[in-house]
């Protein structure tokens, strides 16, 4: 299975200078990263706005080392925020940040995380958008869904995400299911030992299956993310028994990958949501893509071949 070995190499150093200096890298890599500023995203934003999908933006940065760089995490979003601003788009623009570029590994961490993505939250709600807290590995999981419940007290719309792979998940899905929430459900990303998460592609589909259950049938807002055309049939049938209209729920799908069937299900009236990452350090976003789906394994493996 080459997907553990993919998401072993992006933590690897020496594996980001090799990837990182390959000629064809930029141009494959430009294929899921939106730009790597503000500036340069704007315009992809725009345009997908106009072409009927929503989006939730991600400024790529994690595996941090000191506190100053949270800080730096924090004004990368405040500046995309201001940007974001006169685009009126709403809750049409989101925001998914990991708390681990606002620190939550540093000593401290859970409340260097929380005090610096606080005021990311305020300055999204006095645009009118929200922020989504992206889940990362097994050990972030009780910090950031102790500060995801903390940031709603104030504002009750900020989202959490799940990972159907991790065992716990589905009591995870039960806690968060409550009227006002919005649960994004992925498969995970992140290699994680078999005591804690399934390691078959049908048992983490499985257990996939029984999450979003319990999503659709809670009081919350699902946002199912995936681009597995078979949970996607399913959850719609899964939103006809629950009895939930077509913007009772959305879906989320990741910029570059299956755009034809985002702006399908859009001319279908449901609510699609790109989820566009930008910024300089991409390495690690884009690995984990890679080991995600083996067509973008693929197509990254055809290029080099191509370009050698």
């Amino acid at each position: 299975m080459l997907g553990p070995v993919i998401l072993a190499a992006s933590r690897s150093d020496q594996m980001r200078r090799i990837v990182s200096a390959a000629p064809v890298t930029k141009p494959v890599v430009n294929r899921f990263i939106a730009g790597e500023s503000v500036q340069e995203t704007v315009p992809v934003v725009q345009e997908t706005a106009a072409r009927g999908l929503e989006v939730t933006l991600d400024v790529l940065g994690e595996d941090i080392t000191d506190p100053a760089e949270a800080l730096r995490a924090r004004d990368a979003y405040l500046e995309l925020i201001e940007a974001l601003k006169p685009l009126a788009l709403g809750v049409r623009a989101e925001m998914s940040v990991k708390l681990s570029s606002f620190g939550q590994a540093l000593s401290g961490g859970h409340e260097l995380a929380l005090k610096n993505v606080t005021p990311v939250v305020e300055a999204a709600a006095e645009i009118g958008t929200t922020v989504t807290l992206d889940m990362e590995d097994h050990t972030t999981v009780d910090s950031t869904l102790a500060i995801h419940a903390e940031l709603r007290q104030r504002f009750p719309q900020t989202g959490a995400v799940v990972q159907s792979y991790l065992f716990r998940t589905e009591d995870d899905c039960r806690a968060l299911a409550e009227a006002g929430s919005r649960v994004r459900l992925v498969k995970g990303a992140y290699k994680e030992p078999a005591t804690v998460a399934y390691q078959d592609k049908a048992e983490v589909d499985k257990a996939y299956i029984r999450c979003l259950k319990i999503l659709m049938e809670g009081e919350g807002y699902p946002m199912i993310g995936s681009h597995d055309p078979r949970i996607i049939s399913i959850s719609q049938e899964l939103a006809r028994r629950a009895g939930r209209k077509l913007d009772d729920y959305e879906f989320q799908m990741l910029y570059g990958i299956r755009e034809a069937e985002q702006f399908r299900l859009a001319a279908e009236g449901h609510r699609v949501r790109t989820y566009i990452a930008y910024g300089t350090d991409w390495y690690g976003y884009f690995m984990r893509r890679l080991a995600e789906r083996p067509a973008n394994l693929a197509f990254f493996l055809r290029s080099l071949v191509s370009r050698g």
